[in-house]
């Protein structure tokens, strides 16, 4: 019955996913005490469920755009539930600009497929992970998914393997510049991320703990089930979801060595996490199955979220 509903892409469905984010964002905002702020935080509080929903209609356009996924609502959905494993991220702005420059970089790089203008998809995806390393260092990694997308496509020309260290000179110049000019703070901050940090022992309490102990068992049960079943999957979009592969991986990685640790790094994961549990829900033949895996995983994110209001 649940899966029913978001069967289909239908404007119904976005719009009650848009609705259950902002109530739930506004939830967990209510329960912070730094809520009630002057305007500059309402200001803040604006940008943020801003780029929370241009994140959620980009992640939709890029699945219908490429056809990673079936005429389905799933993906936003998960998108949605995935967030609330980790509510803290409803605060943090760094987090979510990078996530939204990684968006973009991804979407030029799924549609390489086409072949069409190979060259600018390239620099700018690199241009965008390159922002994004500016709001968290370590989206930089990203860049080994540009390299594995000009593997994948576009690997004869050998000006498309220098195409990322032009976009690198690019943002370099232009932040350098705009450091100097407004705040050389600016440069001592990115350089302060460059460290690294491999431990785990970060939990403030026990809620969080059990949020990333479920949240591990999803990734690693939906990474293994799109590996092994990847033979199955349409020749023309094999590639794309391969990328998605990677991208999850690189996402742990950046997690897993980021200087400030914290459950709000598996952002990075969520979306292609979110088109290989659409991708298990719609190639399975079980209705039972699909409904199960939804139930638990609404389940699951309601009971992280609420836990760790």
């Amino acid at each position: 019955m649940i899966t029913s509903i978001f069967k289909k892409s239908s404007l119904l469905n976005y719009s009650l996913v848009a609705v259950l984010l902002l109530i739930f964002f506004f939830l967990f905002q209510t329960s912070d005490l730094s809520f009630s702020g002057p305007s500059s935080d309402f200001l803040k509080k604006t940008v943020l469920i801003t780029l929370l929903l241009g994140s959620f209609f980009l992640a939709n356009f890029i699945v219908k755009k490429n056809g990673l996924t079936k005429n389905s609502s799933y993906t936003i959905l998960f998108l949605f539930l995935f967030l609330l494993f980790f509510p803290s991220i409803f605060n943090n702005s760094n987090l979510l600009f990078a996530n939204f420059f990684l968006l973009l970089a991804i979407r030029r790089l799924i549609s390489l497929q086409t072949l069409k203008a190979p060259k600018e998809k390239i620099f700018d995806a690199s241009i965008w992970i390159f922002i994004a390393s500016l709001f968290h260092f370590w989206c930089i990694l990203f860049l080994l998914l540009v390299y594995i997308s000009i593997i994948f496509h576009a690997s004869r020309d050998y000006r498309n393997w220098l195409l990322p260290f032009v976009a690198f000179f690019a943002t370099a110049v232009i932040f350098l510049l705009s450091a100097f000019l407004f705040d050389k703070k600016w440069i001592s901050h990115i350089l302060s991320q460059t460290k690294t940090n491999f431990q785990l022992e970060y939990f403030t309490n026990n809620y969080q703990n059990i949020a990333f102990s479920l949240y591990v068992v999803v990734v690693i049960y939906f990474l293994f089930a799109s590996i092994f079943s990847l033979t199955n999957r349409p020749l023309i979009l094999q590639a794309s979801y391969k990328k998605m592969i990677f991208g999850l991986i690189i996402g742990v990685i950046v997690f897993l060595i980021s200087p400030v640790k914290s459950n709000m790094m598996l952002v990075f994961t969520f979306f292609p996490l979110s088109v290989m549990t659409t991708n298990n829900i719609e190639y399975s033949q079980s209705k039972i199955y699909q409904e199960i895996v939804l139930l638990l995983l609404i389940i699951a994110g309601f009971f992280c979220f609420f836990s760790q209001l």
